[in-house]
């Protein structure tokens, strides 16, 4: 059974994210900071940490750094609270593997704790390096089938780890912002479904979904994957046959107080997890660079 360490200075909140946790089938472990939770993990290592952000002690930002410096393989999702904007961004791109703001948690901690999990077992399934690997390309098509794109993101994975791109943490960060793009090429692009209708019900945005991918013209759209990498570079381009949007109007990534917005923050934390990111002009196609990265514990 997959472990959640739940840190929150808290009692109240830690019980109501247990509350959402235990019923979807997780074990949940809690720490009041982030010394209790370095402790807890030393001693029973859980396969996610869900942090707040402001604690005494230790706080959620202290500690991502820290687990990142000693436990690279335990990925860590931020939980965000009004305040707390600014941190969080600083927690992402010091090894955060995603986020959750507080006032959402209903609706969408299940679904990114289940996420962040599937991604970092998928990475720690991989093969040995091949060593004499020099360059690879690749070009997939993705239709509706509910398990291409955990499939499609763990064979990337296994590719990046053969390519010697990135470590542990950054494969899983890597997954998170690779299913972002396929989520929006699916849903937005060519299902066209409006993030105005999860907002308002996740139920209602997956049946009109499901509806969709049964009937014309939306059942004969596909996704297009074209995936290059190197020595020193990887580079994805996932491409739908939706209608487009129009890019400037996604929300500001370097403004802390668009985290809590449903809209765009999935290409947020693809901006904060990739090297580059750009869009083509009809805004149906998302080109994103990864580069080199040894470490695991310098900075993204």
């Amino acid at each position: 059974m997959t472990t959640i360490l739940v840190v929150d200075d808290s009692p109240v909140d830690r019980a109501v994210v247990a509350g959402f946790l235990e019923p979807a089938g997780f074990t949940v472990q809690q720490a009041e900071n982030g010394e209790d939770a370095l402790v807890c993990v030393e001693h029973n290592r859980p396969d996610l940490v869900l942090t707040d952000m402001k604690m005494p002690v230790m706080d959620g930002l202290a500690l991502v750094k820290a687990m990142r410096t000693s436990y690279a393989e335990i990925p860590v999702i931020l939980m965000t609270a009004h305040g707390s904007e600014e941190t969080a961004v600083a927690a992402l791109h010091a090894g955060a593997a995603h986020y959750v703001p507080k006032a959402s948690l209903q609706q969408d901690l299940v679904q990114a704790v289940t996420l962040v999990c599937d991604v970092a077992v998928t990475s720690r399934t991989r093969e040995k390096v091949r060593s004499y690997l020099q360059h690879q390309e690749m070009y997939y098509q993705l239709g509706y089938d509910a398990s291409g794109p955990r499939a499609l993101i763990g064979h990337l994975q296994d590719a990046l780890k053969q390519m010697s791109l990135c470590g542990e943490s950054d494969l899983i960060r890597v997954g998170t912002a690779l299913t972002e793009a396929l989520a929006n090429a699916i849903d937005h692009g060519n299902l066209d479904l409006d993030s105005s209708i999860r907002s308002r019900s996740t139920q209602e945005y997956r049946a009109l979904g499901d509806e969709r991918s049964r009937i014309p013209p939306y059942c004969d759209r596909r996704v297009h994957v074209t995936v290059r990498m190197t020595l020193t570079d990887a580079t994805f381009v996932v491409r739908d046959e939706g209608r487009g949007f129009d890019v400037a109007s996604l929300p500001d990534p370097t403004d802390p107080q668009n985290l809590t917005r449903a809209s765009g923050r999935g290409v947020m934390l693809i901006r904060t997890f990739m090297d580059d990111v750009r869009f083509n002009a009809r805004g149906n196609e998302i080109t994103m660079v990864l580069t080199h990265r040894p470490d695991e514990t310098r900075a993204a």
